[in-house]
């Protein structure tokens, strides 16, 4: 079956662009949409990543819709990621967007919930939550065997191949369970939140093998966070890395550390998160060196 293509570029679920797919490192690479509609942020995301990973609404504010800027970074020969929340839409309203992003070719797909809403947002904006994760995850299978949310039939199924997340910061047993519910359900990815301790990783896997039973495997992409002094913090950080921030040592150069620790522990798929600053400007520039510096190790 011939590979789908958009704009002469061919289209690549990430469960075949993977470290298990390929035998390469695959690196996933975070991004924000604008807090505009400036197609100029299309050219940021020209980053030597396999994947650039288009975030939900960061910081719970007005920006560009996530599918349609993964849709326009695809045009570009990136392949892409959109991300939904289930916090801000309801059952129709998810899948009619999920349609509408098959139709502009997109194919990876990340669900999570979104933060909730702080007491200053509410008076102005409401969650939904029609969907938990766990269930959209769920109703996104179905689509892809044509089926909507009604149980009506779809004139065409989709083909989507849909992540999730999960925190290794919190009790590892909670998020193992969350984590095989999700595969469970029909996630065929998970990406996690920055960790900086790779030991984490082992009692993942050792937990993971213990409740997944027949949930099979996935690939799993570790986030790794490329920090800045008195940047925003996406988990908690080792006082010791935070000294050395303090210090004078370079985001770059401690992330290419953690790197060396993540490919000694056979962490072939990252979820790379570029420096983010106070006001959600992302460092980019950074983000950049630290790729061109790994590809040298």
């Amino acid at each position: 079956m011939p590979e789908k293509t958009t704009g002469g570029a061919a289209l690549v679920k990430i469960t075949e662009g993977c470290f298990e797919a390929t035998g390469h490192t695959s690196i996933i690479c975070d991004f924000s949409p604008p807090r505009s509609g400036d197609t100029a942020i299309v050219d940021e995301s020209q980053i030597d990543a396999n994947f650039i990973s288009v975030a939900y609404n960061p910081g719970r504010a007005v920006r560009t819709n996530s599918v349609m800027l993964a849709a326009a970074i695809q045009r570009t020969g990136k392949d892409a990621v959109f991300t939904m929340a289930t916090r801000d839409m309801n059952k129709l309203a998810l899948q009619s967007q999920l349609l509408g992003a098959q139709m502009l070719g997109l194919q990876n797909v990340v669900v999570v919930q979104g933060d909730p809403f702080g007491k200053n947002d509410q008076p102005r904006v409401a969650s939904v939550n029609d969907y938990q994760p766990t269930g959209f995850i769920s109703s996104i299978a179905e689509m892809n065997q044509g089926r909507d949310f009604e149980e009506s039939n779809l004139r065409t199924p989709t083909d989507f191949c849909v992540g999730a997340t999960v925190d290794l910061g919190k009790p590892i047993e909670e998020e193992v369970k969350l984590a095989v519910r999700k595969v469970r359900a029909g996630a065929k990815f998970l990406i996690t939140q920055p960790i900086f301790n790779v030991d984490h990783v082992g009692r993942y896997r050792e937990s993971y093998g213990y409740h997944a039973d027949k949930a099979g495997t996935h690939p799993v992409y570790f986030g790794l966070q490329i920090l800045e002094k008195d940047g925003v913090l996406f988990s908690s950080v080792p006082e010791s890395v935070k000294a050395e921030l303090e210090s004078g040592r370079s985001g770059v150069d401690i992330a290419l550390e953690l790197y060396e620790k993540f490919q000694a522990a056979r962490l072939n798929n990252i979820y790379l998160m570029p420096p983010i600053k106070r006001g959600g400007a992302r460092n980019y520039e950074a983000t950049k060196e630290f790729l061109r510096k790994a590809k040298q190790t």
